[in-house]
């Protein structure tokens, strides 16, 4: 004869759910799902965006001129936080240097347009690098909680119905609250890998983040004076107000 504790286990526990349980698991798959979906394709694209990004500086620094570099952008496209900057920095430049400024939006020196646009682009590169984080955050956070309410709640009617049946050992006890306790480990299962993956993501976007910030200021000299900074220690007189300037921006939007 077999002992009615063989039979417990995640498909009984199944059997027993209500509304609320399987909703409960409803979520908690949803979010799994969700979390995993994000860690791939974000995964995915900040490894595509980092070999893209070290292509584009090595062909950046080995190009002769700025012609070749918007012939290379040109040719391929800008498909990386880095290229982007470049081609929006060369297109503003050489806007302001034809119509000069026609409009509000194109207002003072070209150094002070440049710096906008440079600006504008890093906004929109972190917006970019940071799409999806808020989700996996999200999951991180309140997976546990769903998963632990799942387990009051299964734990609250296994004992109403040990309580009807007049039986209160430890042997009937024991399977329904251990069965109920598998939502809390449903939720951590959910739960850890999101978190380890914002954790991870966050700080690669850091990094790139940081990287783009440097580059802007290289940028920004180039196009200024046609040489970089890794050819000068100190910028020149009329370039440091800009830089300042892009710095001063770049800070307090972080």
């Amino acid at each position: 004869m077999n002992d009615p504790q063989s039979a417990l286990g995640f498909g009984h526990f199944l059997t027993q759910t209500d509304v609320v349980s399987r909703t409960l698991l409803l979520i908690l798959a949803a979010m799994s799902v969700l979390s995993w979906a994000l860690i791939a394709t974000r995964g995915l694209g900040q490894w595509l965006r980092r070999r893209r990004s070290e292509q584009f500086l090595r062909l950046f620094w080995d190009a002769r001129s700025l012609d070749e570099v918007g012939a290379e952008i040109t040719t391929h496209g800008a498909r990386d936080p880095f290229s982007h900057l470049t081609a929006h920095a060369m297109q503003a430049q050489a806007h302001h240097a034809k119509y000069g400024a026609a409009r509000l939006a194109e207002a003072g020196t070209a150094q002070d347009f440049v710096t906008r646009t440079i600006k504008k682009v890093l906004d929109e590169e972190t917006l970019r690098m940071e799409g999806g984080l808020t989700a996996l955050a999200t999951v991180g956070a309140t997976a546990p909680f769903v998963g632990l309410f799942g387990t009051v709640w299964g734990v609250y009617h296994a004992l109403v119905a040990i309580g009807m049946s007049g039986s209160g050992t430890l042997d009937k006890v024991a399977g329904p609250v251990g069965e109920a306790l598998i939502m809390t480990g449903i939720g951590l299962a959910v739960a850890i890998p999101a978190v380890v993956a914002y954790n991870a993501i966050t700080r690669g976007n850091r990094v790139e983040g940081a990287r783009l910030d440097a580059f802007a200021f290289e940028l920004l000299t180039f196009l200024t004076t046609g040489t970089s900074l890794k050819a000068s220690a100190a910028p020149a007189p009329h370039i440091a107000p800009a830089q300042a300037q892009l710095r001063a921006m770049t800070h307090g939007a972080a």
